[in-house]
C-alpha cells in the first residue's frame, strides 16, 4: 500500500489541531477555561483525550495555541531588521504593523477571548510567563545581533526595557477591549500610545544594535 504523501499527512493534522484549539476555545468562552475539562473538549472535537494532549501537551495551550509565535515575535523582528535600523526600530515597525493589521497576537484578539483569559488565574499566570520567555527570547536575539559576549548583561538590560514596552502596550489593548472599545478604535489608541512609549526609549536605545548598512 502506498503511503499518503507528507504534504496530506500534514495536512490532516494542522486540521485535526486547529478543530481541537477551536472547539476548546469555544468551551472555554461558554464555561470557563477552568471549568473545562479535557474530556469535554475531545468530545466535543471528536477525538481521543491522548489525541488532544498529544496535539497540546498543556491544557493552556489549548486557549493560547499561538503562544510560539508570540514568544519569538520580538526576537524575530530584531533578526529581519533592515540595513542601517536599530533594534529599537525594528520592533517599533514591526508592532505598527500589528496594531495595523489588529493582530490577535498583539493583543487584538476580541471582548470574548480576553475576558476569559481575565477570568482565569491559570490562564493569566501563563501570559505574564510567555511575556517572560518572549523576553528571554529577545535578549538572546539582541546578543547575537550585537555579538556580546557571554554574560554580557547589556543585551538583558536591553531586552527588559523593549519587553516592558511590548507588554504594557499588550495590557493596554486587553484593557480597551474589556471596557467595550472594538478594534478599529483600539488600533487608533494604540497607535498614539506606542509613539510614546518606545519614544521614552530613544536616548538610551535608539542606535543600539543597529545593522550594518
Amino acid at each position: 500500500m502506498r503511503s499518503e504523501p507528507m504534504g496530506l499527512r500534514e495536512s490532516k493534522k494542522q486540521e485535526t489541531r486547529q478543530s481541537i484549539s477551536a472547539h476548546a476555545t469555544r468551551l472555554f468562552i461558554e464555561q470557563g477555561f477552568e471549568s473545562t475539562t479535557i474530556a469535554e473538549i475531545a468530545a466535543a472535537a471528536r477525538v481521543a483525550k491522548k489525541t488532544v494532549t498529544n496535539y497540546f501537551p498543556r491544557k493552556e495551550d489549548l486557549a493560547l495555541d499561538h503562544h510560539e509565535e508570540f514568544v519569538t515575535s520580538l526576537a524575530q523582528a530584531v533578526a529581519d531588521r533592515d540595513p542601517g535600523e536599530s533594534a529599537l526600530d525594528s520592533l517599533r515597525r514591526a508592532f505598527d504593523g500589528a496594531v495595523q493589521d489588529q493582530d490577535p497576537v498583539a493583543g487584538f484578539a476580541g471582548p470574548d477571548f480576553s475576558r476569559m483569559i481575565a477570568d482565569s488565574p491559570t490562564l493569566t499566570a501563563r501570559v505574564r510567563d510567555l511575556h517572560d520567555q518572549r523576553e528571554e527570547a529577545l535578549a538572546q536575539a539582541l546578543a547575537a545581533a550585537t555579538g556580546a559576549d557571554p554574560g554580557d548583561i547589556v543585551p538583558r538590560a536591553a531586552a527588559a526595557q523593549l519587553g516592558a514596552a511590548h507588554r504594557v502596550l499588550f495590557q493596554r489593548i486587553q484593557e480597551l477591549t474589556l471596557a467595550g472599545c472594538d478594534n478599529a478604535r483600539i488600533a487608533v489608541h494604540v497607535a498614539a500610545d506606542a509613539a510614546r512609549v518606545f519614544g521614552l526609549l530613544e536616548p538610551s536605545l535608539a542606535h543600539y544594535a543597529t545593522r550594518a548598512e
